[in-house]
């Protein structure tokens, strides 16, 4: 095997979860998938699209752990508990969407980092009230 076709097959493989990613975003603000769904839903997609992981990347080989094997397995967990019609009506709209926006990840990638420091920001907030 080349080092290209390995190289296509991992971009292929990246293109895949972008796109079940995204249609996990979708599937998330359906009111026919169930409310558990779509919270677990809700964590799987924050944290695919964070900036921040629960392993930092810089700790040698464990810092890509959490990038290699926790998001795909909360993404394939999350797509086992939505009804197959309505994830199968989320992937079309998400290739159609990825398609047309390729700066979806990128406005995503925005309000998620815009949450974080609101987060940071009430946090830092409420420690300065309480030592007051």
């Amino acid at each position: 095997m080349s080092g290209m076709n390995v190289w296509e097959r991992l971009k292929t493989w990246a293109g895949r979860l972008r796109t079940e990613t995204y249609a996990l975003a979708l599937a998330a603000r359906d009111r026919r998938v169930p409310w558990y769904a779509r919270l677990f839903m809700a964590v799987v997609v924050a944290y695919a699209f964070s900036p921040l992981d629960l392993i930092p990347d810089f700790i040698p080989i464990l810092g890509y752990l959490d990038d290699l094997i926790l998001v795909p397995a909360g993404i394939w967990l999350a797509v086992k508990m939505v009804p197959a019609p309505i994830m199968a009506e989320c992937r079309a709209r998400a290739s159609e969407d990825l398609a047309r926006d390729s700066r979806t990840g990128q406005v995503a990638g925005i309000v998620i980092v815009a949450v974080w420091l609101t987060l940071a920001l009430l946090a830092g907030w409420l420690v300065v009230r309480a030592a007051e």
